[in-house]
């Protein structure tokens, strides 16, 4: 896709003012023939402080720009202070990130020496024409190179001469009134956040694409990223989380949730060195690493997860696995009661201390010498004072975990009630999967009897009262066996010449459908994955829906604006079949402006829509989904087609999708 066009804030004098000798400079024609042209050629949005004509606090504005564009131009051709001053602050808030423009003068101020300078022409006030298209492909060139090198080359005099010296974090520099940049981030993560709640992977992936701001990007990201986990996508959340650390390795965050990430994928050797690592660099910088040595005691309880699993199948029972390999889980305990020691004010290490210490005594018989009553003891407090804090369900899970352990039946099971409740109201699938698995492992091992059932029995029916709130249908698995996504031509307008898809072979068309279908193996709750269009949409969604499949239509527009463009000119037949789609229970409409807000700028609906529904299609696992195609080979009648879809299949999965060619109808 197109990547989204960045900021350029542009500083610079406006209208005509008087060069060093006198003679009239129109400032406002370097801006239009030479900066603007040059800055979008570059990739970039120029803006100017001018242009700002709301009301205000139009200094705040100024300082914001100055933080958060991913760039600024300056042009020192003449000495205006307010230039100078706000370059001054540029190279004071940013590294890099910035190209200095001036005509006249032989040369910048000693200070500047270490900047990129582009000189350019003159000729009666405007730029020179003779040199114009040549001095703007130089700044272009000078733009671009600075873009891709500035976040490790500290350009900016400030920086330079203080090396010492870091960024300031642009949350903390808000500046007054909530402006666009904010505005847009958090409207972002809004959106992030809503499609977490609804269990929309594919949404997330579809918004990773479209960071509202590069500057920012790599704080959405990382929100992405953190959010797919919790969905228990990990391959898409290394995918999303490698662009994060390509825009800042250093971020202690994302470098723990990478670690996460191939833990979850079942590298668990690379997990752990990515985290050994971390940890002593937070060490050495005198920072605090018990989130990391937690997340590493983590890669020691998976690494004895997968023995424990190895011993089972080699005919061991539960038990008898976990005893066969008790070394290895009193390391798990140890790891865990160190990272405690490190945070005593994190309870995920706490808990996780604590139960596997008690499950080592239980599998062995024996009295561990870790100190587990002062693990209890410390994890009461962290769990209160986190409570306390904030109504949070790993907090409550934690503490229900903890009276289970210590035999507390009627406190466990309360607490349990309260955790799935509360995962119910924020919906948060991944946390209710994560507790029941954690209580299934318990319960194999015979840990606690008498609780555990109770206890898994409070959490097995919130996870099914989450589903039917998801959209699950009762008797149907909640995740499909199969998933079919479909895109292709509609039918020709009346008079098309040549012919592509007549109204004539529909018929031929859907018993082609019904037939691709018949050969993946399609079936009552598989899932199909459509738009609605007259022509092969609508054909496929009849076809999906006729078998009894789930069927989730995306339109890439408000609906009326989608039937007046896609149906309703193909007459009363396709209106009656879009109909007949709309009210089929099994059939989920959703609208991408107002699910995923509007589009980027330079990027069209359609190939937007094209994006999403590959997206939703892959998130539900490569080796789920098949790709139908009703197209004919050739490009569309506009972007984001037919053509660009088999693109997309093509590229982003190394699969061929199945054609069916209306020629050969």
């Amino acid at each position: 896709m197109p990547e989204p066009k960045g900021r350029c804030f542009v500083v610079m004098p406006f209208g005509i003012k008087p060069a060093p000798d006198g003679a009239p400079v129109c400032f406002d024609e370097v801006y239009k023939d030479l900066l603007k042209p040059a800055i979008e050629a570059a990739g970039l949005r120029p803006h100017r402080a001018d242009v700002d004509l709301r009301a205000g606090n139009i200094q705040g504005d100024m300082f914001q720009d100055l933080l958060l564009a991913e760039f600024v131009v300056a042009d020192l051709t003449i000495d205006n202070p307010n230039v100078w001053y706000e370059i001054g602050v540029r190279h004071a808030l940013r590294a890099s990130g910035a190209v200095l423009a001036y005509a006249l003068r032989d040369r910048l101020p000693f200070d500047l020496n270490n900047q990129r300078m582009i000189r350019y022409s003159l000729k009666d006030g405007a730029p020179d024409p003779d040199r114009l298209e040549a001095e703007r492909r130089v700044l272009t060139a000078a733009i671009a190179a600075t873009l891709e090198a500035w976040r490790g080359r500290k350009a900016s005099p400030v920086y330079a001469m203080l090396p010492n010296l870091r960024e300031p974090d642009w949350k903390s520099l808000r500046v007054g009134e909530v402006n666009e940049f904010w505005e847009t981030l958090e409207n972002w993560q809004s959106r992030i956040e809503i499609a977490r709640r609804q269990q929309r992977p594919g949404d997330i992936l579809t918004l990773a694409e479209e960071t509202p701001n590069r500057l920012l990007a790599f704080e959405a990201l990382r929100t992405a990223g953190d959010a797919l986990l919790k969905m228990n996508r990990a391959r898409y959340a290394m995918a999303v989380l490698e662009r994060a650390r390509s825009l800042n390795p250093e971020d202690v965050r994302a470098r723990q949730l990478e670690a996460i990430a191939l833990g979850r994928v079942e590298k668990h050797e690379q997990a752990a060195e990515a985290l050994r690592r971390l940890a002593e660099e937070q060490k050495e910088a005198g920072q605090p690493s018990g989130e990391t040595l937690g997340l590493l005691a983590r890669t020691c309880k998976d690494s004895w997860r997968q023995l424990w699993d190895a011993q089972q199948s080699q005919g061991s029972d539960f038990l008898k696995a976990a005893k066969e390999t008790q070394p290895s889980l009193a390391n798990v305990a140890s790891a865990y009661v160190e990272a405690f020691r490190a945070a005593p004010a994190d309870f995920f290490p706490g808990i996780n201390a604590l139960t596997f210490g008690r499950l080592w005594e239980h599998v062995t018989g024996r009295r561990s010498r870790l100190p587990l009553n002062e693990v209890a003891q410390g994890l009461t407090w962290a769990i209160d004072c986190a409570l306390t804090a904030k109504r949070d369900y790993w907090a409550l899970a934690s503490k229900a975990e903890h009276a289970l352990v210590q035999g507390e039946a009627d406190a466990a099971i309360e607490a349990f009630e309260a955790a799935a409740a509360l995962a119910v109201e924020t919906k948060d699938r991944f946390g209710l999967g994560s507790t029941g698995q954690q209580l299934r492992f318990l319960s194999a091992l015979g840990f606690r009897p008498d609780i555990v059932p109770d206890a898994l029995a409070a959490i097995t029916a919130a996870e099914k009262q989450l589903d039917l709130l998801l959209g699950a249908r009762p008797g149907r698995p909640s995740e499909p066996a199969r998933v079919v996504l479909f895109s292709g031509h509609m039918v020709d307008r009346p008079g098309r010449q040549p012919a592509r898809f007549p109204d004539g072979k529909a018929d031929p068309a859907g018993s082609r459908i019904r037939a691709e279908l018949d050969a993946i193996g399609a079936d009552a709750g598989d899932l199909g994955i459509c738009q609605a269009a007259c022509g092969g949409d609508l054909l496929f969604a009849r076809a999906c829906l006729g078998r009894g499949m789930r069927l989730w239509v995306l339109l890439p527009q408000e609906e009326a604006a989608f039937l007046r463009d896609s149906v309703s000119w193909a007459g009363p037949r396709w209106v009656a079949d879009y109909e007949a789609v709309r009210a089929n229970a099994d059939a989920t409409f959703r609208v991408l402006p107002e699910e995923l807000g509007p589009a980027p700028e330079g990027v069209g609906k359609y190939e937007r829509c094209n994006r999403w529904m590959m997206h939703t299609a892959l998130s539900q696992g490569l080796a789920r989904v098949s790709f139908i195609t009703l197209w004919d080979g050739g490009g569309g009648d506009g972007p984001g087609g037919t053509e660009h879809m088999v693109s997309l299949v093509r590229d982003l999965t190394g699969h061929e999708p199945a054609i069916i060619d209306p020629r050969t109808l």
